[in-house]
């Protein structure tokens, strides 16, 4: 439900408080109103996104390969480095919010806010948790959040806005990082031709990131994958890939890979 979230609201447009206007819409002083889609998501762009983000498809590939556990060893990852705390975790990018749910079921004062610019994410990410709330948003654009109004900030396999995160950070919040290392997936990449991680991966991300926030730990984790035919598939459809290999000619066949990420604790320097 998006109601647990409304305090840390604040409207795309003018930035004040927004408030529950009816059902289907919330509203901020000045009167700048934004839907609430009847999957339980609200609409905070000001204006049309530039890029509708992951696919149905897609979305319905990793909805799929996640309910089945592949990567519960990253939502493990995540649950062990967080610290207790209370207040907003904010998950940016959070496609279908299963990673926001874990974090959520280990810090039980918390409320979560997943956002996205994919749809068919956030009819899923709408419903990952009773805590959580779900939001169309752009990760390049202003957030639509108050300053220092963020506990935990998650960033799984998504973009990363660093001046954004550190304004909307609390001074004593976390923010965790999952990127690829740089093995993630290469058994698949190099059958499939799949987008493979780019070496400088890691300079890229403090680059994105900038000067404002201080590594406060970085674990490399790795899981092996004995993948069906089946599924193999639906791996390939929920990455980035999926964009460019005419899925539809692909002859997946049963594997075993290797799913390798880093994830990097940062705080506010």
């Amino acid at each position: 439900m998006i109601d647990g979230a409304l305090p840390y609201l604040r409207c795309p447009v003018c930035g004040q408080r927004l408030d529950r206007a009816d059902d289907q819409a919330l509203r901020c002083h000045q009167g700048h109103s934004f839907d609430i889609a009847r999957q339980g998501y609200v609409n905070l762009t000001a204006g049309r996104s530039p890029h509708p983000g992951d696919s149905a498809e897609m979305i319905a590939d990793r909805s799929t390969f996640l309910t089945e556990g592949h990567y519960d060893f990253i939502a493990r990852a995540l649950t062990e480095t967080v610290r207790a705390a209370d207040g907003l975790v904010l998950d940016a990018g959070t496609g279908t919010g299963d990673y926001l749910a874990r974090v959520l079921n280990a810090l039980p004062a918390a409320t979560g806010l997943g956002i996205d610019v994919s749809k068919p994410a956030l009819r899923r990410a709408a419903r990952a948790h009773p805590r959580a709330g779900a939001a169309l948003a752009d990760l390049w654009r202003p957030l639509p959040l108050a300053d220092a109004s963020v506990a935990v900030l998650l960033n799984v396999f998504a973009p990363r806005n660093g001046p954004e995160f550190h304004r909307v950070l609390r001074p004593d919040g976390m923010l965790l990082v999952v990127t690829p290392a740089q093995d993630h997936l290469q058994e698949l990449v190099d059958t499939y031709g799949l987008i493979r991680v780019d070496p400088a991966k890691a300079d890229r991300v403090a680059e994105t990131l900038g000067a404002a926030w201080r590594t406060e730990s970085a674990t490399t984790h790795r899981h092996t994958m004995h993948l069906s035919a089946a599924r193999t598939r639906t791996l390939i459809g929920m990455t980035p890939s999926a964009r460019h290999l005419p899925l539809d000619k692909i002859q997946a066949t049963e594997i075993t890979a290797t799913a390798a990420i880093t994830l990097t604790a940062y705080r506010p320097a």
